[in-house]
């Protein structure tokens, strides 16, 4: 969510980030219970105009969907052989609307503020013994903790490159589980320090 963030002044930013989860939820759940073609079009026309109210233009729309393409281009023959074309339509194209709404959600809304949104949403659950608090800063540090690691990732690759060594999954693998159990102990440590958490 840090790098998706698009900053604006429209009125898809200033909703409330619980009124744009709830609408989300209520979306992603339409698109699955009906599973027909209009809807998953009517849902793609929707979140392109959203997109473009939210002054996002369509090539900011372009960069949602693109991480997508992979799976696009792997599920839709294998949809379409075992289902035909239509319902290879409906259930790639429904899981492409779906994730754009998701990831449009998070291009207009800050990071805090979705995480505020969260806590206030779980606040209810404090009857059976769930705090709310923790739950916004385990929210926090998993979101924060994504950057930390894809920098992880390039300096392991960039130091396997330089000397000259073959990338294979175990070679970046095993360093990067590395750096990911030094952070996550950095972070124990700090909160302890603050008297945050056992």
């Amino acid at each position: 969510m840090i790098g998706v963030y698009v900053a604006g002044d429209s009125a898809v930013h200033r909703a409330r980030p619980g009124v744009k989860l709830a609408v989300l939820l209520a979306a992603t759940t339409a698109l699955l219970l009906a599973a027909r073609w209009e809807v998953v079009t009517a849902g793609a026309l929707i979140v392109v105009a959203v997109g473009l109210w939210a002054g996002l233009g369509l090539r900011g729309l372009g960069r949602l969907v693109w991480p997508l393409r992979w799976i696009v281009l792997v599920l839709t023959p294998v949809q379409a052989w075992l289902a035909g074309w239509e319902r290879a339509y409906v259930v790639v194209g429904g899981l492409v609307v779906a994730v754009t709404a998701a990831s449009l959600v998070s291009a207009t809304t800050r990071v805090a503020d979705m995480t505020d949104a969260i806590v206030r949403i779980v606040v209810p659950a404090r009857r059976i013994g769930i705090d709310p608090e923790r739950v916004g800063l385990v929210i926090a540090l998993a979101i924060r903790s994504v950057p930390v690691l894809l920098d992880g990732l390039r300096v392991v690759r960039e130091a396997r490159q330089a000397r000259g060594m073959r990338l294979t999954p175990d070679t970046l693998l095993t360093p990067l589980v590395v750096r990911a159990v030094r952070h996550a102990d950095r972070v124990g440590e700090a909160l302890a320090a603050r008297g945050i958490d056992d």
